[in-house]
């Protein structure tokens, strides 16, 4: 608990309009609106002080206000798909230091589109940042299921390797073993966002979770995914039961 008296805030973006998978962040999936894992998940961390969802659809500030997420308005210019995440923090962040003069001493992202992130994610990976000495942020990844040295082009109608022939002489545990980010936790001071206006640094450090936690929710197969995922693990805890 040594870091419970410190401020930090969790925020979360949630924009309406989503278009691969329209209103996505409040679709049901399992009985709950999708951004209820997110915000349940920050609720109980030993650590967040603050939960703060930026939007600008009403029905998403109504379901976080009431399950007891703090909202802030977020102007129309930052709900664009082009819009940059960063962008959307930083106004966040301006928000609170304008209104309330609150600067807090850590900013933890947390997307509402990775259901299967667990409290205790959020707390070990807040953990780990605050005990890793000269880092400037975390990042939390999972390994590549395929390798990517495998990939491969499309060259005048002939597939071509991205990274050269010899890779796919190698067997899999042979290759160098590497990591995609998960999208499921972001973690950096406001200074190093101010910055760097990234959360990727020369100083980044990882936080890694199993591919099962490590679900990002962008197309339908993805959410009919993770649906299936919740579905078994419920029957699973019943037959053990």
């Amino acid at each position: 608990m040594m870091y419970k008296n410190k401020k930090i805030i969790a925020i979360i973006p949630a924009r309406g309009g989503s278009k691969r998978v329209p209103r996505k962040n409040i679709r049901i999936l399992a009985g709950k609106p999708l951004i209820a894992y997110t915000i349940e998940g920050a609720k109980n961390s030993k650590y967040i002080s603050r939960i703060l969802v930026s939007t600008e659809d009403k029905k998403i500030s109504q379901i976080s206000r009431k399950m007891g997420a703090e909202v802030i308005a977020r102007p129309k210019k930052l709900t664009k798909d082009t819009t940059p995440t960063i962008d959307v923090i930083l106004h966040a962040l301006n928000f609170l230091k304008g209104k309330e003069g609150y600067v807090p001493e850590l900013v933890v992202l947390l997307q509402p589109t990775s259901p299967f992130r667990t409290s205790e994610d959020i707390d070990k990976s807040i953990e780990l940042f605050m005990n890793t000495s000269n880092c400037l942020s975390l990042i939390s990844v999972t390994e590549f299921e395929n390798p990517p040295f495998w990939a491969l082009k499309v060259e005048k109608n002939s597939l071509k390797p991205v990274f050269g022939k010899k890779y796919f002489r190698m067997r899999h545990q042979d290759l160098l073993k590497t990591y995609r980010p998960n999208g499921a936790i972001f973690i950096a001071k406001p200074e190093t966002l101010y910055k760097y206006k990234t959360f990727y640094t020369s100083k980044s450090i990882a936080y890694f979770m199993p591919v099962e936690r490590s679900v990002d929710i962008d197309t339908e197969f993805d959410f009919l995914f993770a649906k299936f995922l919740i579905t078994h693990k419920r029957k699973t805890v019943k037959l053990r039961l």
